[in-house]
């Protein structure tokens, strides 16, 4: 239930502005409530939520890449960018001396199901790229130096016995290139998510030998790292009902070599026992020293911290220690949703970069040598995929007023001042150029309120933000509250265009990181656990009437939308409480049992930590499924299903969509062909964007620009 993505806008026609063009345009006065007023600065005054924005669903998608994982191959930075213009493939980028160049053919889409989120679809080293093709899920090679005119991909794994059959993801390569070690999701004929099978495989890189099991058994695993001696072997697994933030295993085994490839021997579970209260131990990203020791991160002080394993004086089998590296009251590890995220690397000298979140922002800062902690001070609040290399970090980075950007910077470590950036950041692969001057920006305000329980939660308020346009003296603005998905997920304080097209019109935004959100401590984490369904609306709700009691929007125009665990959210709130004037669903749960009992392996126990073991707690899944409880419903709702949707299945969302037509309810339901878990479509993240904007306005009666041909959505019962 974590998040999604989207396709290309279309090209605007001939006489349609391109957005740069529009922000200097006569901005629009025309609409119901508007009477020509205007104020000493000479800008019309308009009703919140009809005011003109560059800002528009084209803008959004336009040119747009969402940037994934980094990689570093001698004097190569590589990363991944999701391209809704190509209808969201994944291609894969080179940089060398200042020059990028696709790596992919058209058509071919680095991009893995295993768990279906995925992440870690691919790997470079020495020049050759090994990566999953979406299309058929098989594992491919292909030499980097030839390009995506070059020589076709070279498939590694054979055709399974039903298509997609054995899915790859998160692999390493030996130091001589030809094994890898690789986590493959085996679907049998006929099998249903309690047949799916995730194992540890070597795959020979010559093709000489047959992929052949290393590691069976778990439910997971993830995470095989070979160590810098090829000696040893290392990888994390997990068992249902935990799910990766609950509880892990650090496990390492001596790596035996022959001549069909490396085995194992004397595998420990060296880190993750479950505590005396029973809980897990949350192990995350284990990486090799170039000493030879292993580190990870774990949150076993309530924290997701970083630690240090060094074997026993015997090797392996003896007792081995575990010691702290870093202690800080922050966030270094993150939810296992997706393979391959990387929070920390080595530098030369024995530093240690690593990014933290605390009090909702990121940081990035060394750990020297000597043990003690330099923030490195640069112009980000989001950070991902920390890659290290001498004296140089590289990593995808955000801020409040920047999209993603790949970034470099270099490092310098002196006794007296610590460690630092030499020179200005570098940026490899900048954020799109939106054509905006900075005040069509809302920047982020975290907030912190109290609610249920004497409990405090967070959030991330985005008040109405527009240059060209004044409200009306007498009008508050309403008030969008945004649901995480996760819902372990958090609010991200960086620049998210999604926002920008509310806050511009004149809709405020409090994007909520209710209790169970990442970044603010395991505790934090567990409060969600047999109460979701009541933490989370207790959160949303208390949100809103913070901001409301405190004048800021208006009581009266409270919304609500998300997407997967927070379509859930959204759904409950609307059939259990009355704060919220209308929501917006997109690919969320209505049935708790259906979801139960119909969804993919990775979360198919999820629910016993969130509501209660299953079938024995079925009167609590009952309880608080909004399908069960439709006479709830009286306020408008709309409803964006992808229908390939195999996390949350598309008869979800149109069982509540039925009830609601049958009880009179207004309902707007808008599904889209070929779309999974999450928009990747251009064209339909603009339909579902602005169909939602439609919603709103006519459920308030606001006026919509009329230079955006917004398409009306349709909305029965209003």
């Amino acid at each position: 239930m974590s998040e999604g993505e989207a396709e290309p806008p279309a090209e605007p026609a001939p006489d349609e502005p391109e957005p740069d063009e529009v922000e200097s345009a006569e901005p629009i006065t025309s609409g119901p409530d508007d009477d020509g007023d205007l104020v000493d600065d000479g800008t019309p005054v308009l009703p919140y939520g009809s005011w003109p924005t560059p800002v528009t669903s084209e803008l959004v998608v336009k040119a747009s890449v969402g940037l994934g994982g980094v990689a570093l191959d001698g004097d190569a930075v590589w990363w991944s960018e999701a391209r809704p213009e190509e209808g969201g493939r994944i291609q894969l980028v080179r940089w060398r001396a200042g020059e990028t160049a696709d790596a992919l053919p058209n058509g071919v889409n680095a991009r893995t199901a295993v768990h279906e989120y995925g992440g870690g679809a691919w790997w470079v080293r020495d020049g050759r790229l090994w990566f999953t093709d979406w299309k058929d899920q098989r594992l491919y090679t292909l030499d980097a130096a030839a390009g995506p005119a070059g020589v076709a991909p070279v498939p590694l794994t054979p055709e399974p016995e039903v298509p997609r059959g054995n899915r790859w993801a998160d692999g390493d390569v030996s130091a001589d290139g030809r094994w890898l070690v690789v986590v493959r999701e085996h679907h049998p004929p006929g099998g249903g998510p309690v047949d799916v099978v995730n194992e540890l495989v070597v795959v020979d890189n010559t093709g000489e030998q047959p992929p052949r099991v290393l590691v069976s058994g778990p439910d997971f695993v993830s995470d095989p790292r070979i160590s810098p001696d090829g000696n040893q072997l290392c990888w994390l697994q997990w068992q249902h009902p935990d799910m990766p933030w609950d509880g892990t295993e650090l496990c390492v085994a001596a790596l035996r070599w022959s001549e069909v490839g490396p085995g194992i021997s004397h595998p420990e579970v060296v880190a993750g026992h479950p505590t005396a209260s029973g809980i897990g131990e949350s192990i995350f990203q284990p990486r090799w020293a170039p000493d030879g020791s292993l580190w990870f991160i774990s949150d076993r002080t309530e924290w997701w911290n970083l630690y240090r394993w060094s074997p026993g004086t015997s090797g392996l089998g003896g007792a081995g220690s575990i010691e702290p590296m870093v202690e800080l009251e922050g966030e270094i590890g993150l939810p296992q949703w997706v393979f391959g995220q990387s929070r920390y690397d080595f530098l030369e000298d024995g530093h240690v970069v690593f990014a933290y979140r605390k009090d909702g922002v990121d940081h990035l800062a060394v750990r020297n040598d000597d043990g003690t902690i330099d923030d490195v001070e640069l112009p980000y609040t989001t950070f991902g995929s920390i890659q290290a290399d001498g004296k140089q970090v590289v990593f995808v980075a955000a801020s409040a007023t920047a999209e993603m950007a790949v970034v470099r910077v270099r490092l310098r470590f002196r006794l007296d001042h610590g460690a630092g950036v030499l020179g200005a950041p570098e940026l490899l692969r900048p954020p799109r150029d939106l054509g905006l001057e900075p005040e069509w920006f809302s920047i982020p305000e975290p907030i912190s309120f109290p609610t249920s329980g004497g409990r405090t939660a967070y959030g991330l308020y985005y008040p109405p933000a527009n240059p060209t346009v004044s409200a009306p003296a007498d009008e508050l603005p309403p008030l969008l509250v945004l649901i995480h998905g996760g819902p372990t997920s958090a609010a991200r304080p960086m620049l998210q265009i999604e926002t920008q097209y509310w806050t511009s019109r004149g809709i405020a935004v409090v994007d909520v990181n209710y209790g169970g959100s990442t970044g603010y401590g395991r505790p934090f984490r567990d409060q969600l656990r047999g109460q979701w369904g009541i933490v989370d609306l207790d959160d949303c709700e208390a949100a809103a009437h913070h901001l409301a009691d405190d004048r800021q929007v208006d009581p009266d125009r409270l919304l609500i939308t998300g997407g997967s665990a927070g379509g859930y959210t959204t759904l409950a709130v609307l059939a259990f409480r009355d704060t919220f004037a209308a929501g917006a669903s997109h690919y969320g749960v209505a049935d708790l049992e259906a979801l139960a009992k119909d969804t993919h392996k990775f979360e198919s126990r999820y629910l016993d930590s969130l509501i209660g073991p299953y079938p024995a707690d079925r009167d609590v899944y009952v309880e608080r499924s909004p399908i069960h409880h439709v006479e709830g419903f009286d306020r408008p709702l709309a409803v964006f299903q992808g229908l390939e949707d195999e996390v949350v299945p598309p008869n979800q969302s149109e069982m509540i969509v039925d009830a609601l037509r049958a009880r009179g309810v207004p309902v707007a339901y808008l599904a889209f062909e070929g779309e999974q878990h999450g928009f990747r479509q251009a064209a339909n993240i603009r339909r579902a964007l602005d169909g939602e904007l439609s919603f709103y306005s006519q459920v308030f009666g606001f006026a919509l620009p009329a230079d955006e041909g917004i398409e009306p959505l349709t909305v029965e019962n209003l």
